[in-house]
């Protein structure tokens, strides 16, 4: 949808304080992706493992893929001591950074070399505190937020993702600095890794405000429509019909009004897409920084390119993301992004034949972080405005678990993909520009719908932010 609004207009939008916690808990939310992503596989790769052990280490990447099974306990399950402190949201945010930093400190004390399933267990901890983390953080943007219109949906988005690279990118490139450091081993900067991880508490205790919004009214309504439906005979609910309603409410309406509100055909639909969409950025993303290594680039190398440089062009390009998403919308904002993510890929291929250029290495950084920033910000801007804020939690996690379904199942055989196609990086990059294709004729397909459900979403926000006064 396009819109006649002034380019200052637009940026008003980032003025919001909320913004600046939803960018930190961006940043808490990216910076564990490098502790069992870009810095564990370079670990492995100087432990001298292959690229198919590499690639498949990815699938402790797992509860990324799956943390929808448990995102509806966060939506209901009041952590004790925790909760009257911190909130519902905060106080789960900061058990898992707890959580992240123990993982991270275990690992400081494993040889991965000679324990790889023992550094597995540690790593998987982390992923799983992380993709937990990931669920309240998400609920957490998407409650205080509150209803709205795209813009502030988008402005949200493009804060959060500009947070998650900068954990990821810039204070990642802080593990290949110090890696490259005479008598450092990765064990001592797993040791700097657990202290950043362990700093972001402090944000949840004296940054962030709790979102105040009416989801526990709402919930204690739908659990007394089922309380009233098995107990309908009975002047006192008794506890079986407390615990069944209970249950309902917090497994199965978060997925029965997602399904009932979009009708059966476009949920299903809009649930391919999200599969789809991202799944040659997943291919490309695990082998990244295999195939830096293995054309010639140094640690420091990736860590000036691809971390900081890359880090600092996704951060500007995602608020010129947002920006675009504001103005021509989300829908649009996903085809054009999705091309141009497909596009950049062929500049890895350009790096394969050429060998190890920087001033390649360079351009294919600025384009990549362009792309991706873009294709980012409309992806998650489209998914959050499919939430509920009554479960935003559990729907947020189904949809973005699909997404990273990709990277952990199908995303950790890029390594075999390598080896069968003989080492072959120019080929393979080749191959994941084109694995976009599905996503984007699916989004074709449904594209009069998405543009109904753009307009239905702003429509029903408009009547609940009345509503909520």
């Amino acid at each position: 949808m396009a819109g006649n609004q002034s380019l200052y207009e637009y940026f008003k939008n980032y003025l919001d304080k909320r913004l600046l916690t939803i960018f930190v808990f961006g940043v808490a939310s990216g910076f564990p992706w490098v502790m069992i992503g870009s810095a564990m596989s370079a670990w492995l790769k100087e432990e001298g493992l292959s690229r198919s052990t590499i690639g498949l280490f990815g699938l402790i990447f797992a509860p990324y893929a799956i943390n929808f099974l448990w995102s509806p306990l966060v939506d209901r399950i009041k952590l004790p001591f925790l909760y009257r402190l911190l909130g519902q949201r905060r106080s789960w945010i900061f058990l898992m950074q707890v959580l992240l930093t123990v993982g991270c400190l275990l690992m400081t004390q494993i040889d991965v070399g000679k324990y790889l399933e023992v550094a597995a267990y540690a790593a998987i901890l982390i992923a799983f505190s992380s993709a937990t983390q990931d669920i309240a953080i998400d609920a957490y943007r998407i409650d205080i937020v509150g209803p709205g219109d795209q813009q502030k949906i988008a402005a949200a988005a493009g804060m959060a993702t500009s947070g998650w690279w900068t954990g990821y990118a810039f204070l990642g490139s802080i593990a290949f600095f110090v890696a490259d450091l005479d008598g450092w081993t990765w064990s001592d900067v797993y040791v700097i890794l657990a202290l950043i991880m362990a700093s972001f508490s402090l944000v949840v205790l004296f940054l962030a405000k709790e979102p105040q919004i009416n989801r526990e009214q709402a919930q204690s309504a739908l659990e007394q429509k089922y309380i009233d439906a098995l107990d309908h005979h009975s002047a006192k609910a008794s506890a079986l019909a407390k615990t069944l309603a209970w249950i309902s409410v917090t497994v199965i309406e978060p997925f029965r009004e997602f399904f009932t509100r979009n009708t059966a055909k476009v949920a299903v639909s809009l649930l391919l897409f999200i599969f789809f969409f991202k799944i040659g950025e997943a291919f490309l993303g695990k082998m990244s920084i295999v195939f830096y290594k293995e054309v010639g680039f140094s640690n420091t190398d990736i860590g000036y390119y691809s971390k900081l440089l890359g880090g600092g062009v996704t951060i500007v390009f995602t608020l010129l993301g947002s920006l675009f998403t504001m103005r021509f919308g989300i829908v649009r904002g996903l085809f054009l992004g999705g091309l141009a993510m497909a596009a950049s890929n062929l500049m890895f291929s350009a790096i394969a034949y050429v060998g190890p250029n920087k001033m390649l290495f360079v351009a294919t950084i600025l384009v990549d972080g362009y792309t991706t920033a873009w294709s980012t910000v409309a992806f998650v801007s489209f998914i959050s405005m499919l939430c509920n804020t009554t479960f935003s939690a559990t729907q947020y996690a189904l949809l973005a678990s699909l997404s990273n379904l990709n990277r952990t199942l199908i995303g950790s055989s890029s390594g075999m993909m390598v080896d069968y196609l003989g080492g072959n990086w120019a080929l393979f990059f080749l191959i994941t520009a084109l694995m976009v294709i599905p996503g984007l004729l699916i989004l074709y397909i449904i594209r009069k719908e998405l543009h109904t459900v753009e307009a239905q979403h702003m429509k029903s926000q408009q009547v609940k932010a009345q509503e909520d006064g």
